[in-house]
């Protein structure tokens, strides 16, 4: 059999530390649950014992195809977060999720780099780059946590920070490329505000437009196999991440519009479809960790801990608390509840991966940028990711987790049962809307199959004889579904 290499290492050796790098990071999650730490630490941790520092001695020092690879795995993050991302949930605070997710992350790294130049005595150029970088936080650390601890935060604060979690990576890339623009190419503010414009106008039209693609794509193809729709929706967050790079937008703006759409659709198979897209985001989240962790020297972190310590301390103590003070100036927070979102501002991936762009492009410096954000990162984790359930607790922001069946999974309503309808020809809803059946209370029609096509029913839907329809219903309703399409079967119940 030939014998193939990649990067000087046999193909069979580099596939077995990958998958073995996989199940120990999956294995790992469980322990940073028991023990109140986001899961990114461990997957960091792991990928850091297994680079050359470690006692896994795997070179990899590759940072142009870190940064490509980690950019379409943090898209995939972001389309996660916005596929789950109920409208109905943000809406009442959309006002102040959007100033959390653009004006918060400007005044962070506008304090960052005004510190970075005067305490740290970084040149005004490398000082606004290195705020840039660490702008942006993970405040979907913080769910992750507190459901490890069977708790879950009320209200207001849950709604805000559900809704910064998955909107404010896509402004830290903005600013951090605008920087190094400046950096590559001096000019003045015009040609920054331009590309600025043109990232964001692009990035919300395409991703506005290819979230409502897909659904009517998904909804009308008529796919014969279920596991090809999620195959569908795979291919169509690369495409819309790529395309809307490619022509000046911003594909992570992109990325979680579209997701947010899709996601708040009626969509058939959503889900499967959430359960595949589920699995991405976790397979997009270890790669992207471990590969991070794989790229740094543990023995070049121990220079930076002074810097390190110093800026982190700003970062949670005086940028985060006044980036949303500004951000929010009017809103009526109770003091807890600001206290706590000024707190949970932790780091995570973004600022890691963005970190490598200075390496890409040859700025000064790159590897001091490098190694104090991952420091800083770390640290942030470390501090304020173990404290979360703590301070909300303290705070008593927080309730126990009610336990609710997961979506498709199986479980039914209690009183309820799934039925296949199939409507015959001359029965009463054959060529009428389903707004003139009169259905009984509590009948959801959930898919319409015609001619290998689906549909979802609404309320204008016209049917036609051979339809085959899949509906909720109490058994009691069964027999009015059969005299109105003319033949209905029980399919389960609970």
């Amino acid at each position: 059999m030939p014998q193939f290499r990649l990067a000087d290492y046999p193909f069979e050796s580099v596939l077995m530390a990958i998958a073995l790098l996989v199940l120990l990071s999956v294995v790992g999650s469980r322990f940073s649950a028991r023990a109140g730490v986001p899961s990114l630490l461990v997957f960091l941790a792991i990928g850091m014992l297994a680079g050359s520092d470690g006692p896994g001695g795997i070179e990899f020092t590759n940072y142009p195809l870190t940064f490509v690879l980690g950019s379409v795995a943090l898209a995939f993050i972001i389309f996660d977060g916005g596929l789950r991302t109920a409208w109905e949930s943000v809406r009442p605070v959309l006002g102040v999720g959007v100033s959390l997710a653009s004006v918060a992350v400007v005044a962070t790294a506008a304090l960052t780099g005004a510190f970075s130049h005067y305490a740290l005595g970084l040149p005004w150029s490398e000082a606004l780059l290195l705020g840039a970088i660490v702008s942006s936080t993970d405040a979907a650390a913080v769910f992750s946590v507190l459901r490890a601890r069977s708790l879950a935060l009320k209200g207001t604060v849950r709604q805000v920070l559900e809704f910064e979690a998955g909107s404010n990576d896509p402004m830290a890339v903005l600013l951090t490329l605008a920087v190094l623009s400046f950096i590559a190419a001096p000019g003045g503010a015009a040609p920054l505000a331009g590309l600025f414009a043109t990232q964001v106008l692009v990035g919300l039209a395409l991703g506005w437009a290819g979230g409502k693609a897909v659904v009517a794509l998904i909804n009308n193809v008529g796919i014969e196999y279920e596991g090809l729709y999620s195959v569908l929706l795979l291919a169509f967050v690369i495409l819309l991440f790529a395309a809307t790079a490619a022509v000046g937008g911003s594909g992570f703006l992109a990325a979680y519009l579209a997701g947010l759409v899709v996601g708040n659709a009626k969509l058939l198979h959503r889900s499967s479809l959430l359960k595949f897209h589920d699995g991405i985001a976790w397979i997009a989240q270890i790669s992207l960790f471990l590969t991070l962790g794989l790229l740094v020297f543990p023995s070049h972190l121990p220079p930076v801990a002074p810097d390190g310590l110093i800026l982190v301390a700003f970062l949670m103590f005086v940028a985060r608390p006044l980036s949303v003070l500004v951000a929010a100036p009017t809103r009526r927070f109770h003091w807890k509840e600001r206290l706590f979102i000024s707190w949970v501002g932790l780091r995570g991936a973004a600022p890691i991966l963005l970190a490598t762009l200075p390496w890409s492009v040859g700025v000064p410096n790159a590897e001091y940028f490098f190694n104090l954000v991952f420091f800083v990162v770390l640290v942030s984790v470390l501090a304020q990711g173990t404290t979360i359930s703590w301070l909300a607790k303290r705070l008593r922001l927080v309730e126990r987790l009610r336990e609710e069946p997961e979506e498709g999974a199986g479980i039914l309503p209690a009183g309820f049962v799934f039925a296949e309808i199939e409507v015959r020809p001359g029965a009463p809803a054959e060529q009428r809307q389903l707004f003139e059946l009169q259905l009984p209370s509590g009948v959801v029609l959930t898919s319409l199959e015609r001619e290998g096509r689906y549909i979802v029913p609404a309320g204008e839907t016209r049917f036609a004889a051979a339809d085959r329809i899949k509906a909720l219903a109490r058994p009691s309703s069964i027999e009015k579904l059969r005299d109105t399409f003319g033949q209905a079967a029980i399919a389960s119940s609970p």
